[in-house]
């Protein structure tokens, strides 16, 4: 089995008892435009044998990094989700961090389920995305990578967005119905924004979406729906380090990475990944 730092890990830093647990979730049903995602994962993991140890001055796998067999993505997609729920909510139990790979970003229904699940109290989502993901249904999935929030803010889960500029009507009355807090990428870069203050009443416990295309393509081509006027790499951790300040990171996942053969992309994911787990 592939594991996530493999080449930097002691014995006892890759072990059960790690703070941080990876899963990897290869999934790949609902792509409406690029494909790929399927290899997300595997390809992360492999670039992160290429990263450091030391991580803005502290060495995030010394808590320990536990890579977990990937989830099963075959039958329907209610399944799926469940199997994600399972692994998320079993490790937030056990007082640890998930830290699920993509995949399409559906995955995070599973994800954020089985932590909500776990924590029995409330919980808010700060997302990076150039897309909302909050339509009903979309190609008639409701499982759908474009309306994975919509399903989490259905369940009473607040939203914090950042770096959208692809928005449709029906997403736009989402945001109203749902209370949904946004600063979308235009503003975030043309004023050269990097930190934002989530309103007061915003969750304490708070989970971490990634998707990758929340990136402009210049620093990020690898993803199935790029989309231009994206966010710089250090501006979207920024804004995503400066939301987590007060607040507690209850996981985390990075999603929509489709490989292209560019081995740059894929230990830019890993990047992401090992950034965003100094910042729990």
């Amino acid at each position: 089995m592939s594991i996530f730092l493999d080449s930097e890990l002691s014995e006892s830093e890759r072990q059960q008892s790690a703070r941080f647990h990876v899963i990897p979730v290869p999934l790949e049903r609902t792509v409406s435009y690029g494909s790929g995602t399927q290899a997300g994962p595997s390809a992360i993991i492999e670039a992160s044998n290429e990263l450091e140890r030391l991580c803005k001055g502290i060495e995030p796998c010394a808590a320990g990094i536990f890579t977990r067999d990937a989830v099963a993505c075959d039958g329907p997609l209610p399944e799926v989700m469940e199997r994600i729920a399972a692994k998320t909510e079993a490790v937030v139990r056990a007082g640890q961090i998930p830290v699920a790979l993509g995949g399409e970003h559906s995955l995070s229904y599973g994800a954020v389920s089985g932590v909500a699940r776990a924590l029995d109290e409330p919980i808010g989502i700060v997302q990076i995305d150039a897309h909302a993901d909050l339509r009903i249904a979309y190609q008639g999935e409701v499982h759908s990578h474009a309306s994975v929030m919509h399903l989490l803010s259905q369940q009473g889960i607040r939203l914090a967005q950042f770096g959208v500029r692809a928005l449709c009507p029906q997403e736009a009355e989402s945001r109203i119905a749902n209370n949904v807090f946004h600063v979308d990428a235009e503003e975030l870069v043309t004023g050269n924004i990097h930190s934002v203050m989530l309103p007061k009443d915003f969750p304490q416990k708070v989970y971490v979406s990634f998707d990758v295309d929340g990136l402009d393509p210049s620093q990020m081509p690898a993803t199935g729906t790029p989309v231009p006027g994206g966010l710089s790499f250090y501006q979207a951790l920024h804004l995503v380090e400066n939301a987590l300040q007060g607040r507690h990171c209850v996981g985390f996942d990075v999603v929509e990475l489709a490989p292209n053969g560019d081995a740059a992309w894929d230990f830019t994911a890993a990047q992401i990944v090992y950034r965003l787990m100094a910042a729990c």
